[in-house]
Parts: C-alpha cells; structure tokens; sequence
C-alpha cells in the first residue's frame, strides 16, 4: 500500500514500466524527492546538471529504446528549465512525460514565491495533455492518461502536482461513485496498414516508374529489411533525412545517405532526376531538396496522417505502420527488369565516397574537420550509438560516417537545437550500457552545456558494463554554422563578435574529473588518437584541433547562394583568405572525381 500521494506516483510510473526519472531536485518536489529515496533505486533517479539536460536525456531515452522517456523538475524556475527539451521530443515525435511541482494549493494565486501558470506555459509543448492534480483521487487516472497519450501520440504530456498534495495519503482506488474515473495500465499499439485500394493504387504508381527514389526517416527505423527489399524490387536508390540515419546502412551500393544542406551529390541527383518519389516514415521539411513540383509521381506512408502530403503533392497518401505498410504493398510490387537508374545510382556514390575522401585529406591549419570523422567512420565498433549536435558536427555527421547494420544514431531533427548531443550520449548509455556510445559535439555547443554533462558522466560512468563513452569535440573557436550561414544565405562577413568561441582545454578538464581525453592537433595524430580512445578503460574526450575555414558545402549551390557568398568575401571577411582556399579546393573534389 502506497503511504502518499508521491510513492503511488511512483509506483504508477513502475506500474507502466518506467524504471529511470532524469531530473533535478528543489522544494517544490520534496515529497516526489523523497519517495524517490524510499523506492530503492526503482524507479532510479539521474541527477543531471540543469533540468534542460534532464528533458533532453528523457528525449533520448525514448528515441533509444521506443519507450517512454520521463524527466522531473521543481515548480517554477525549474519547469521552465526543461522546455527546451521538452520541445526537442515534440517535434520529433517523441513519447515524454514531464512531472513538475507547483506552490502548494492554498498559495495559489497569491503571487507566491516562483508560483508560474505552469498549465498555460506547457499548454503548447504538452498540448495532448497537461494536467495539474488537485485531490489525491485523481493521481492514478492522471499518471494512465498522461502514459498512454504520451505512448499513442508519441508526444510529450506534463503533470503537474502542487507542493502539499505530493504528501497527502494515497488514494490507490477512487471511490465507487458519481464524478469518479477508474483507469487502468496497459497500451499496445495497434497494427495499421492502409485499405487494399489504397494499396494497389500506390502499387500501380510505383511499378509504372521507371526512375524511382525513396526518401526514409525514423518512421522507418523498425523497418529496415522492408525498406531494403522494396527498393531491390523498385531499383530504387535510397535517400535518408538525418534522423533515418540509422534505418539502412551506408554499406549498401544504392543508399546515397543524407539529404538537404547537409546532404550527398547522390541524393542530390537522385531527387532531382528521378519520376517517381516513395516517402517512407519522414517529414523532411526541405521542399527545395525534393524532385520539383510535377516532376514525380508520389507515394507517402506514414503512422501520422497529419503529417501525409505537406511536403511534396503525393498522388497516393497510406496511412500506417512504415513496417506493416511495406510489408503488405511489396506482394503488389513488379521487380524492375531494368536496371539502368540503379546502375547509375550505384556509379554515382561510388564517385562520391572518393570525393569525400579527397576532401578529407585535403590540407587544413591545423586539421581538417572531415579527417576526423572519416578516420573514425572504419573505426566505428558493432553495435555503437552515435549522437550529434546541430552545427558542423552534423554536416559532417550526416556525410562521412558509413553506419553498418545495427548502429543507432539520432540528433535534435526537427528542432535543431544546440546542446543535446552529450546529454543524448548519457542516455544512450542509460539505455544500453554494453554498447559503446560516441557524442559528436562543436566547441559551441560543448560549452553551453556540454561541458557541465561532464561531471554527470564522471559521477555514473563506473555502473556501465562498457565504459567507452566518447565525447568528440571540435575545437575551431567558431560558431562554424552559424558563421557560414551568415556568409551564403545573408552575404555578411564572419561577425567574430558573436562567432568566436573561447579556447577551453577540453580533454585536461575531463581528465580533471578522472575521465581520459587527449588534444589532438596534427592530421598524422587523428587515426592513432580514435584508436586510443576506442580503447579506452573509461569516458574519453577526443579534442580535435579544426580548421573552421573548411566549407559545409551544400550538394547543390545555387547562383544566388554563390553570389552571396562572394559578397561576404568582398565585405571583408577576416578569414577570406583560408576560406576561398579551402573552399576552391573542396569545389575542385567535386569535378576531379566525378
């Protein structure tokens, strides 16, 4: 029998298989605080530096293992503090339940000390659900709706609970009477697949393509040997958005990676050449980077039909799983006979890994960007879980890294929020702690957070069966993205009063927390410094010394975007000289080897 308000909360929260809280304590949780220390560890609280970080591992957490993510948080300051996290699973569909305190009942309304509408200010990230308890009766109804609306939607829900009722006795089962709710535990999700017409329609679209390319996000993560047959029968190349990354490896001879700004030549070409566009499980928000208006012939598939046909004008819309959904179109698809798109396809990434390559050994002061993750990508170990941060790390993320079969990889997509990528990593390593982990993170983002997630990791790290957890830092003391965005999208030179970042010796104060790192500075140094740190006995940051001239070249530049960048060198960029350089010599790669 539970003896408060808090511990049946918390045996509720078990009830449905939630076993880890990440957040940060203060007075408007003591109660929650102090059932926590009398669950014994289950549900386990993760104490996290600041509550964003705790809505961002609960993020993570979901996307890591498709189930519930729930972060906590005191009233006030601290529940202001998760929204930006709170926002990241939001937009990228992510199931988390947000418990925050508030002032206690009798206060409110009374201006009380950090007493904040706490219902209209999640009433947008938490628009499914929010819900602030008032009685004790209410709290088993209250935990059931917010999980399984959080489960069904895959969205964020947040309850709140005022500081006095967390202490209130438990009312386990609400009375038998009038104006009572009497809710249960359980959701499965249910099997959804498109009507037979439906099918077939989208069936005769596909087999009277003769150019067709496929576009896969992480609807599709669970569908990874459905995508790959479909495509084999369609002679389809496959396009990835960042946070399908993971759905088929990059080993495959027709999978042209990523699309977008920080996308591939191939994927390029594919979208642009092709007749026919079946959309698998993405959003991809881009319309410039998908076949023009009238040019393809579209199927979508997708679980969310608010989400079918806002992107390309698709001929055909299915509702459903992108597993079940594959699985009952390929009995209706025609294997193509021929094979000349394919053939293409497959000649046109052959030539751009060797563009990659070229661009990776080109010479930089100190080192190039790309030498890093294409010196990690054949390090890569089985089984590894990779997380990226919004910035340069993602372009390079997004293009030099082969995932292999049963790698997970996710970053902020929809939102693209800096900080995430560390905190993302410790999760992970929640989640999986046989499985080595590598956060790919700008010397931006490692510094407004980052930096602080390291102590969390100092403080956890000797409970995980493999303590490989690799944090790899970019240290070009720029706000790189940024900085290039400003020169091709605006034609404004590098403004190094908002671009330029402090130096920090980021491995010397991991190893100040007992963690192991190493500063690396020459490009001979980069393969042998992965090695150290894949070989690692415990957390590892891998600092890398970047040039933050090397372009993020987009895979198309239009003449507009040419011209504002020639305006921004002519403006007077101080760093003109080394990035017209690396910029030619990165534009030549592409010719050379195409």
């Amino acid at each position: 029998m539970a003896d408060t308000v808090s511990d049946f909360l918390l045996q509720r929260l078990k009830a449905w298989g939630v076993h880890r809280i990440f957040g940060y304590p203060g007075d408007g949780i003591n109660g929650i605080m102090g059932a926590l220390n009398r669950a014994d560890g289950d549900p386990e609280f993760i104490q996290v530096r600041h509550e964003e970080m705790a809505a961002f591992m609960a993020c993570a957490h979901a996307k890591f293992t498709g189930q519930l993510g729930v972060c906590l948080a005191t009233s006030g300051p601290g529940a202001i503090h998760l929204l930006n996290g709170l926002y990241d699973a939001r937009m990228d569909h992510q199931p988390v339940l947000a418990i925050v305190g508030q002032s206690a009942r009798a206060a409110m309304g009374g201006a009380y000390q950090q007493e904040v509408d706490l219902a209209s200010l999640f009433k947008d990230v938490a628009g499914e659900y929010v819900q602030q308890a008032s009685v004790p009766e209410q709290v088993r109804h209250l935990v059931d709706r917010a999980v399984r609306i959080a489960l069904d939607q895959r969205t964020v829900t947040c309850l709140i609970f005022p500081g006095d009722l967390q202490d209130l006795d438990a009312v386990t089962e609400p009375p038998r009477a009038h104006g009572t709710i009497h809710s249960g535990v359980g959701y499965t999700p249910a099997r959804v697949v498109p009507v037979e017409d439906d099918l077939r329609r989208a069936a005769d679209v596909l087999n009277a393509g003769e150019r067709v390319a496929m576009l896969v996000g992480q609807g599709a993560l669970h569908a990874a040997d459905e995508v790959i047959e479909t495509a084999e029968l369609l002679g389809a190349g496959v396009a990835k958005a960042l946070l399908g990354r993971a759905v088929v490896p990059d080993d495959l001879p027709f999978v042209t990676g990523s699309i977008g700004l920080i996308g591939t030549m191939p994927s390029w070409e594919l979208m642009s050449e092709c007749d026919t566009l079946l959309m698998v499980g993405s959003s991809f928000p881009y319309s410039e980077f998908l076949p023009k208006e009238g040019q393809a012939r579209g199927v979508q598939i997708d679980i969310d039909g608010r989400m079918l046909n806002i992107r390309y004008p698709m001929e055909v819309s299915l509702v459903g799983d992108s597993k079940e959904t594959l699985r009952a179109l390929m009995p209706l698809l025609e294997r193509k006979q021929k094979r000349r798109w394919r053939e293409r396809i497959e000649e046109s990434l052959t030539k751009w890994w060797k563009v990659l390559e070229a661009r990776a050994k080109n010479p930089a002061d100190p080192i190039n960007p790309q030498l890093v993750f294409w010196e990690l990508s054949p390090r890569l170990p089985d089984r590894c879980i990779i997380t990226s941060d919004s910035g340069s790390s993602a372009d390079w993320f997004a293009r030099d890294l082969k995932l292999r079969r049963g790698m997970m990889a996710s970053l902020s997509g929809n939102l693209a929020t800096m900080g995430p990528g560390v905190p993302y990593a410790i999760a992970a390593k929640f989640a999986h702690p046989d499985r080595p982990v590598i956060a790919l993170v700008g010397d931006g983002a490692m510094q407004m957070n980052g930096i602080n997630e390291l102590i969390t990791i100092a403080k956890y790290w000797m409970r995980w069966t493999d303590p490989r957890l690799i944090g790899m830092v970019l240290n070009n003391r720029d706000l790189d993205q940024v900085t290039w965005e400003q020169r091709v999208f605006q034609g404004d030179p590098k403004f190094e009063a908002s671009q330029d970042v402090p130096d920090f010796p980021y491995a010397d104060y991991a190893r100040s927390l007992g963690l192991d790192g190493i500063r690396v500075s020459r490009p001979e140094d980069v393969g042998r410094a992965w090695d150290q740190a894949l070989a690692a006995d415990r957390p590892f940051v891998y600092e890398a010394v970047t040039d933050p001239s090397v372009p993020p070249l987009p895979p198309h530049i239009t003449v507009h975007q040419a011209r504002q960048f020639a305006a921004s060198m002519i403006k007077g960029d101080p760093d003109a000289g080394d990035v017209i350089r690396r910029s030619f010599r990165d534009l030549v790669e592409s010719y050379v080897h195409r």
